[in-house]
């Protein structure tokens, strides 16, 4: 990610005092700053203490239901599963992510200062990163998995498409690596210039700043969202315009299901990446730097994060708790061993949708 929780109040905290106004100079770099005075019409320590309770909520809410998915996922025999794979590392990468909200909590609350040293705003950030661009990424890949199996592979899970999807899940954890790595680099736990406190925030080459700033942004708008959407929205539609059901109820659920899944990615994600095409057009000097457009990029950069980060919690259930066969399988993983006895596994057992209807579900929508 261009920039985590955190890192948006330690620069926007160096703005607030420099208040920096860049202008070019023949050389084409930063070269001069011209002090404004950015009054703000709001109480910044309250939009971070909100922003704080808000991530803890996601924290709280992420870690408990994308473990249960995990753990479920691990103890179910689901070979046969077409998008299993992709499931269990989604809700791997979503906890991942939630599991760092507690260390930029911490940091936020004392308005930027990071006490944990260097070598944790380079790990923390890493994990952060990888996971998030890894579960945008896992979305992507399930959306045009889930297509090509209703159009051309049907419902046979061979072992060459097992392999295939290994590799391919190898392959994206790569891609999210190699993506998160260029704005880990160059973070750093610096003093702050205008008081006691430690920052945990990028610090570019000196001779171009602006244009390394402005690269990682628009990197991350362009695999976060600007290819992964198009992605997901095109094979999702095909496939919403592939299924077949044996009635038109059920197929109303089905493109009720897939056009779910493209309207939460969409409102998740789409307001952040609108502000930080925002913020790199402001550093381009395409929208001209005022007092309006800071205070303004101060709010929406930590409002539309905390939002886009809600999907850590959206994915457990449209990917999970909707399905009735995953429904199965957590009460077998909660009860079913405590069954045997009174009945209630053959109950549980009676309930669960058979394979075929089940590969039919699948193919239609439903992980």
């Amino acid at each position: 990610m261009s920039l985590s929780a955190s890192e948006f109040s330690e620069i926007m905290d160096n703005w607030e005092d420099l208040n920096l106004n860049f202008s070019d100079q023949e050389d084409g770099n930063m070269s001069h700053v011209e002090t404004l005075v950015c009054p703000t019409g709001f109480n910044r320590s309250a939009i971070l203490y909100a922003m704080s309770t808000l991530y803890i909520f996601i924290f709280i809410i992420g870690l408990v239901a994308n473990s249960v998915v995990v753990w479920v996922n691990l103890r179910a025999e689901r070979n046969r599963y077409e998008t299993h794979l992709y499931i269990l590392n989604l809700a791997i990468a979503d906890l991942c992510v939630v599991a760092t909200l507690p260390v930029w909590v911490s940091s936020l609350i004392q308005h930027g200062h990071w006490p944990f040293g260097e070598a944790m705003c380079k790990i923390t950030h890493l994990v952060f990163s990888v996971n998030l661009f890894g579960s945008i990424f896992f979305l992507t890949c399930m959306s045009v998995d889930r297509y090509l199996s209703v159009v051309l592979f049907g419902d046979s899970n061979s072992r060459q498409k097992k392999v295939v999807r290994r590799a391919i899940c190898v392959l994206v954890w790569l891609l999210a690596l190699a993506a998160s790595v260029p704005d880990t680099y160059f973070l750093h736990a610096v003093k702050s210039t205008h008081s006691d406190s430690t920052l945990c925030r990028p610090v570019y080459p000196v001779d171009s700043p602006r244009e390394w700033m402005v690269g990682i942004q628009l990197s991350f708008i362009v695999l976060g969202f600007a290819i992964p959407f198009p992605v997901i929205a095109f094979f999702y539609a095909l496939l919403a315009g592939a299924i077949s059901s044996s009635s038109d109820q059920e197929r109303r659920i089905s493109r009720k299901i897939i056009f779910t899944y493209i309207v939460v990615f969409l409102v998740c994600w789409l307001p952040y990446h609108g502000v930080l095409l925002v913020d790199a057009l402001s550093l381009l000097g395409i929208l001209p730097f005022n007092c309006q457009l800071e205070n303004f990029l101060y709010v929406a950069l930590h409002t539309t994060q905390c939002f886009s980060l809600i999907h850590c919690c959206i994915n457990p259930v449209i990917y999970n708790f909707i399905n009735k066969n995953y429904r199965y399988d957590l009460m077998k993983a909660f009860i079913f061993k405590y069954s045997t006895k009174t009945g209630l596994a053959k109950l549980i057992d009676a309930s669960r949708v058979s394979e075929t209807e089940y590969s039919a579900v699948e193919n239609h929508g439903q992980p």
